[in-house]
């Protein structure tokens, strides 16, 4: 955790370096910071509070959803000219704007930064193959078992359980890709099974990750209800 402060700070002071370069924004719950179609000139880096990713279309998709110490908006070193997402802050959240040119000249010239930025696009490339994955392979429960654990900030040592963010289950259906309904039928069964509280504010308990990576032990039916060459759905 400390080495975790150390290396947040150390990004905070190299990016501070940036001077008329960089703008600090406030941002409320549910404001916009940008969207879709706006021009591609900037990075940005959370440095307090939740920020979603989404695509709009027929219905919002949610594509990731950021914690502070975060990176977004790096597209536009890549070389796109324009938003290909929008980005939403989901909590009260400040944000550092760091122009194109700038955060290049920073890369090449702040070592500490250029590896931090380096193991940020690795863990996000990582956490798109696991987002893929879960689409693939996972029931909607599992998916929205994750959802609640990395929102709760799951990881951390010396964590016994968390709160998740004031967030709304349609939010929470765009997350996981199902309808609001379900949502609130899964909350409530883990409401009952104990890995969650709703009284007051919504507190994920470490149990619930026996949904994401149940035990092979787990049987749903009995073994004389399933014939050879059938599969259990979730």
């Amino acid at each position: 955790m400390k080495a975790d402060m150390r290396h947040t700070l150390n990004v905070e002071k190299c990016l501070a370096s940036a001077g008329r370069a960089r703008t600090v924004l406030d941002c409320r719950g549910g404001e916009v910071i940008f969207s879709q179609g706006d021009a591609a000139d900037s990075i940005m880096y959370l440095l307090q509070g939740i920020v979603k990713l989404s695509v709009s279309g027929r219905r919002e998709a949610v594509v990731g959803v950021l914690r502070s110490g975060n990176f977004f908006g790096e597209e536009c070193l890549a070389g796109q000219s324009i938003r290909k997402r929008n980005a939403t802050a989901m909590t009260r959240s400040t944000v550092l704007v760091i122009g194109k040119a700038a955060m290049m000249g920073l890369l090449r010239t702040k070592p500490a930064l250029a590896d931090r930025f380096m193991a940020h696009l690795l863990s996000r490339k990582v956490r798109v193959e696991d987002d893929l994955i879960d689409q693939l392979q996972r029931s909607s429960e599992q998916r929205l078992a994750r959802t609640l654990l990395i929102l709760a900030g799951y990881g951390q040592r010396g964590t016994r359980k968390n709160i998740v963010p004031r967030i709304s289950q349609t939010t929470l259906a765009g997350i996981v890709g199902c309808t609001r309904s379900r949502v609130n039928v899964f909350l409530q069964k883990f409401k009952t099974l104990g890995f969650i509280a709703m009284d007051g504010p919504l507190t994920v308990h470490r149990s619930l990750r026996s949904v994401v990576s149940p035990s092979p032990l787990r049987v749903d039916l009995p073994a004389n209800l399933v014939g050879p060459g059938r599969r259990r759905r979730a």
